[in-house]
This record gives structure tokens, C-alpha cells and sequence, in this order.
């Protein structure tokens, strides 16, 4: 990618360019910062490492760097969906996929998205009947848990 800039000069001095920076580093410093990764961009200091950077980094770090960039930082920011009715639809595949240890961040990110906890137990009984009996009560196991931590 070429990025073009156009600068006047002034009292007569030209633009002074830094060190060039690759469309990887552009791009994490075009994000959220809620989605950043925590890597230094040119530089500048790191910000706190990343919920995946903390629990995959160190092992996997291009699966916990698509985490961040192409998941949260891409995915998560498109438009077409609100960032409600999207934890809706994540939590409704957590369940009905059977994965409690993904289903308690997106509980919680749900509920900070402003599901509230009657519409996510409400859910999860709608799904009981699509997703399977199973896959509910470990999910509302799960509920119990993630909410009386609140």
C-alpha cells in the first residue's frame, strides 16, 4: 500500500519523514483503541497487553495477533450489525456449540454491550429447545456464575 501526503511548506522548511511504517503497523494504529493490539507502533510505548495476547501470546502468537486485529478489530467493528445484537448472536453460538469457557467473556461482554440479564437467561431458554437440553443448563451454570460476580 502507498500512502500519499501532501504538505505546504512553511517558512520555508520541507516535511521532515520519519522511518517508514508497514501497512501492519498503519492499520493497528487506525483502531480502536479498545481493539489495539498491545504492540509498540514506531516506537511508542505498548499498551497493556490484550485479553488474547494474555492468554495465547506467549504460546500462539499469530492466532492471539488475529484475535486481536482481524476478530475484535475488524469483525467485531463492522456496521451491519450493532455491537449488541452481535454479543446476542455470539452467545447464542456459544451455547448451541457446547463452549463455556468462551460463553463467560462473551456474558460478561454482553451485558457490557447492554443485554441485559434477562434477555441473555431468556436466550438461553429459547435455545434449550434448538440447541439441546445440555447445552443450556451448562450454559445457565455458566450464567449463574458470570453474573453473581457482577
Amino acid at each position: 500500500m502507498t500512502h500519499i501526503a501532501i504538505a505546504e511548506r512553511i517558512d520555508n522548511a520541507t516535511t521532515g519523514w520519519m522511518e517508514k511504517v508497514s501497512d501492519t503497523q498503519y492499520g493497528m494504529a487506525q483502531q480502536p483503541t479498545s481493539a489495539a493490539p498491545a504492540r509498540a507502533v514506531s516506537g511508542v510505548s505498548a499498551q497493556q497487553p490484550s485479553r488474547a495476547q494474555q492468554l495465547m501470546g506467549d504460546l500462539a502468537p499469530k492466532l492471539a495477533e488475529l484475535t486481536d486485529d482481524v476478530l475484535y478489530g475488524d469483525v467485531w467493528e463492522r456496521p451491519e450489525l450493532s455491537k449488541r445484537d452481535r454479543s446476542l448472536v455470539t452467545v447464542a453460538g456459544l451455547i448451541a456449540l457446547n463452549r463455556p469457557d468462551q460463553l463467560r467473556s462473551h456474558l460478561v461482554r454482553a451485558r457490557e454491550n447492554g443485554v441485559t440479564q434477562e434477555e441473555l437467561i431468556e436466550t438461553i431458554t429459547h435455545l434449550a429447545f434448538y440447541a439441546g437440553w445440555p447445552n443450556a443448563v451448562t450454559a445457565i451454570a455458566v450464567a449463574r456464575e458470570v453474573f453473581e460476580k457482577k
